[in-house]
Order: C-alpha cells, then structure tokens, then sequence
C-alpha cells in the first residue's frame, strides 16, 4: 500500500512537474511571440511611418498644384467676370446716354408742340373774334338793310296809291284834251286821238321804265335775301382751303453730299433723271433739299416719288434712275385710283363706277388758275349738297352732281372739245342719271339747264373758285379782261366812258344825259349785265353801275 502510494505521489508529482515546465515554457513562447509580434509591428509601424510621410509629402505637393491651378483659374475666370462687368457697364453707360439724349430730344419735341399747340389755340382765338365782329357787322348790316326796305316798301306803296290817283285822272285828262284840242286847234277826231296815243305812248314808256325798276328792284331785294340766306349758310358750313397749288416740288436729302450723286458724273444723272422724268431738277444752295419744278403735276409727282427711292436706297446711275421711274409710274396708277375713292369718300358720293373713279382721281393733278381740281370738285359736292338741302331737294344727287361737274377736265387735253361737252359724254357712258348729266354739260349755259341742279352747280363752283386765294390769275388775262369788260360797256349807245375797277368787280358806266335819262338807265345796266354774262368768263360776279349826271354852269361877272 505505501509503495503504490508513493508511486501515485510521485506520478502526481512528475504531473505536476510537467506540468510547471509545459507551463513556463509555453509563457516563454507566448513572451517571445509577443515580443516577435512587437517587433513586427514597430517595423511596421515605422514602415508605414515612412511610407505616410512620403504619401503626405506628394499629396501636399500635388495640393499645393491642385490650388495654384484653382487660383489660377480663379484668376482667369475673375478677370473675363471683371471684363465682361467692365463691357456691360460701358454699354449700359452708352445705352443710359442715348436714352438720355432721346428723353431731351423727346422733351424737347413735347416743348415745340406745346409752343405749337399755344400758337394755333391763339390764332384760333383771334380768327374766333374776328368771325365774331364780322357777325357783328353783318347783324348791324342787315338790321339797316331791313329799315332800308321797310323805307322802301312805304315808297312804293306811296307811289302805287300815287299811281293809282293818276291813273283815275287819265280819262278825265283826256276828255278835257280832246274837247280843247278840237276848240282850239279845230283837228279832226283823228288826228286829236293820234296826238293823245303819242303823247300817252311817251308817258306810258316812262311809267314802264319806272314800273320795271321798282318791279326790279324788288325782285333783286328779295331774290338776293334768299340766296344770301342760302349761300352764307353754305360757306359757313364748308371748311375750305385758301391756298393755291403750285408749280414746284421740294424733296428732302440726308445731306448736301447727295446732292452731287445725284447730278453724277459730268451731270449724266441729272440729265438721264429730265430725260425720263420730264421735270426740271434744280439743284441750288437750299440746305439739305433739291427742288423739281415742271407745270404738269402728274410728271412732278413721278418725278418726286422716283428721287425719294432713290435718296432712300442710295444707287444713284442712269441704269437705276430709269428703273425707278418706270416703278413710280406703275405706282401712279395705283396712287390716281386711291386718290379717287379718298374724293368720293369725303363726298360721300356712292356707287360711282370703276373707271369714273380712276378719271376722279386723275383730276388730283389737273388745276385751274393755280387751284386743284379735285379739292374743287370736293368743295363743290360739299356746297351743293348743303344748298340742295336748303331748297328742299336730292341731297345725295346734287353731292353727286357738283363731285363729277369738271369731270371732263381729267382728259380735256387729250380728246378735242370743252370740258362740259366732254364730263357730259362721260357720264352717259358711265350710265349717271340723267340730272348729273345735265349738270355737267350745262353748269356753265344755264339756258340749256332742265333741272335745278345745273343752277346749284354753278352758284356753289363761284363760291369754291371766287373765295379769296382759290386762284391765280396772270397778268395777261387779268387785263384782257378789264378790257372787255369796257368793250362791252362803250359798244352800247348813249354811253360815253366806261371803267372797270375793282379788280374787274365791278364796271362803272358814265353816260351821255341828253342821250340816256334816268328810266332807260336802269334799262342799260341790265343789257350790259346780260352781255356780260353771254361773252365773257370770270370769278365771282360783276356789279355794273350807270352814272347819268347834268350839271348847270354859270358865271356871275
């Protein structure tokens, strides 16, 4: 038993023995391990070290590049923004001027219509007082008009109850007469009634003479009321113009540099322009303008629509003149039909044919004494209708009447004959009605009239063309007529001296008083009027006045 004992002790023993050196041994080996695995990551760790430090050092170099190239473009991308900022502000700059200068020019533009605008509100005002003391005047004239006439009727019905006293003496007169002419003369029945006819036949001349006159003057007094009632409400409801056309055309250039592109080299522009144009091209010192100048206004609009295209576009050779104005005659035709319709429009005439429309406008460039045909032919429709309208009759067809009147003068210089005859086949063949027709081809012969309307015509184509500055007259005409007017007047017997004044308004007759008394007078001025009327042509009217004067001389010695 102690054997096997000592024998478990000393297994024990060894066990735990072996145990001990297993155990120290393996601390051993985990120290050397631990050691081993220290060094190694010392190594490690320092490798690391090394390999961060040379990371480190070229990423801080590739950094610094990486900012240097930012900057760089930074600095680039701030200089094109303060470039740009720079080019923006300059134009903005600019752009703050030029609507600064258009503001002024704007301003200044509103001032001068302001100035303007003060100016023609003044004129108004002025033309307003002056139409108001002419009212003034014609009320005062026509108040003492009235008390003329109201004198005048109270003489004739004087002189009617006067007649009528004579007229009852009359049988007693010639009872008495007769019955003395047979005591004392011893005539025979016969021969004391042929006696009592003549004496009566010369004083029955004189009481027509002076029944004529009255009758006359009467009929004048009141005709002459009536129209002037009719005329002045028709002048005063039509807005006229007063000047009249003329015969040269300005046309405005950029600059006075133009002015020798246009007269070209050795002046073959100018001439090739007159050539095909027909107008003078006169080309002086007025400032940034040429003039063109030619008596037919239809060629002078050609010609100024041809050289404004051309200013305009700049191209200035005989190739391109001719092109241009074949262009603006083209265009003519177009421009005469508008001016057409514009007429009829402001006519209101309707329901005018195509071609009477195209005639109409052509009379835009046809005048007469200086005034345009076609404001003429307007004003005329205008005073025709307000006068139809205060008689009571068509009103549309009288517009229509005084709008196509001068027709005939659109192609009067093309086909032979006077102008009515010619307006007046013109209407029949366009089919206007039979009144228009009668007033355009005898506006002018009032004798040959059917209707009312040719009257109405002619009195409101006086209005239009008698109005002071409607038209020109020359000097040659103007005394031609002045001279026939006195022709007229001294062709009749009794009249010793004849003078026309006035401006040919009016014609003063002196006559012989032995030859011409007081009653044959009256007869006088009116033959004279009527001639007048029959021969001769001219504006407005003419008023004819008989002078009959007997003087007595002596001398006390």
């Amino acid at each position: 038993m102690n054997g096997s004992s000592t024998s478990i002790l000393l297994l024990l023993l060894g066990l735990i023995i072996g145990a001990a050196v297993v155990y120290f041994l393996r601390r051993r080996n985990e120290r050397d391990a631990e050691a081993e695995a220290k060094r190694l990551v010392a190594e490690r760790m320092a490798e690391a070290e090394r390999e961060a430090r040379a990371t480190g050092e070229q990423a801080v170099r590739s950094a610094e590049a990486t900012v240097a190239a930012a900057r760089a473009r930074w600095e680039e991308d701030e200089r094109v923004k303060r470039a740009r900022l720079d080019d923006e502000l300059r134009h903005l700059r600019e752009t703050s001027k030029a609507e600064a200068d258009r503001a002024v020019a704007e301003i200044e533009r509103d001032r001068k219509e302001a100035r303007e605008a003060r100016d023609e509100a003044r004129r108004d005002r002025e033309r307003l007082e002056q139409q108001e003391e002419r009212l003034n005047r014609r009320s005062e004239q026509q108040d003492a008009r009235a008390l003329r006439l109201d004198e005048a009727e109270e003489r004739l019905n004087q002189r009617n109850a006067d007649l009528s006293t004579r007229e009852e003496g009359i049988d007693e007169r010639e009872a008495a007469m007769e019955a003395q002419l047979h005591e004392i003369a011893q005539l025979s029945r016969e021969q004391a009634t042929q006696l009592i006819v003549d004496k009566l036949e010369r004083e029955l001349e004189r009481e027509k003479a002076m029944r004529v006159r009255g009758a006359i003057e009467q009929a004048d007094a009141e005709s002459r009321k009536r129209s002037q009632d009719i005329l002045a409400q028709a002048i005063q409801r039509s807005a006229s113009e007063v000047s009249a056309a003329i015969s040269v055309s300005v046309v405005p250039i950029p600059s006075d540099a133009m002015k020798g592109r246009i007269i070209g080299r050795e002046g073959r522009n100018i001439r090739a322009f007159e050539a095909l144009t027909g107008v003078d091209l006169i080309i002086d010192d007025t400032p940034e303008a040429v003039l063109l100048s030619s008596f037919n206004p239809m060629r002078r609009e050609v010609a100024q629509l041809a050289l404004t295209e051309l200013v305009t576009d700049g191209r200035i050779h005989p190739a391109r003149i001719e092109e241009v104005v074949h262009k603006a005659q083209q265009e003519m035709q177009q421009y005469i039909r508008e001016r057409g319709e514009e007429a009829a429009l402001e006519a209101n005439v309707v329901g005018l044919k195509p071609g009477l429309v195209q005639l109409l406008g052509r009379m835009q460039f046809r005048t007469s004494y200086g005034q345009n045909i076609l404001k003429h032919s307007v004003q005329v429709a205008h005073l025709t209708g307000i006068i139809a309208a205060e008689l009571g009759l068509d009103e549309a067809m009288a517009r229509r009447a005084g709008l196509l009147h001068d027709i005939g003068k659109s192609i009067d210089r093309e086909i032979e004959g006077t102008h009515t005859v010619i307006g007046a086949n013109l209407g029949k063949r366009f089919g206007e009605p039979k009144e228009v027709i009668d007033a355009i081809g005898n506006h002018h012969d009032l004798d040959q009239s059917e209707t009312l309307f040719p009257i109405i015509v002619n009195a409101a184509d006086a209005i239009s063309a008698a109005r002071p500055g409607a038209r020109r007259e020359t000097l040659e005409s103007y005394i031609k007529r002045l001279e026939g007017l006195e022709a007229i007047a001294t062709s009749f017997p009794g009249v010793e001296s004849a003078f026309a004044i006035q401006a040919g308004r009016e014609l003063r007759i002196i006559v012989q008083p032995e030859r011409v008394n007081d009653a044959t007078a009256v007869l006088l001025a009116r033959d004279v009027a009527n001639r007048i009327e029959q021969d001769m042509e001219y504006p407005g009217q003419v008023q004819v006045t008989v002078v009959r004067e007997s003087r007595a001389v002596e001398y006390a010695r």
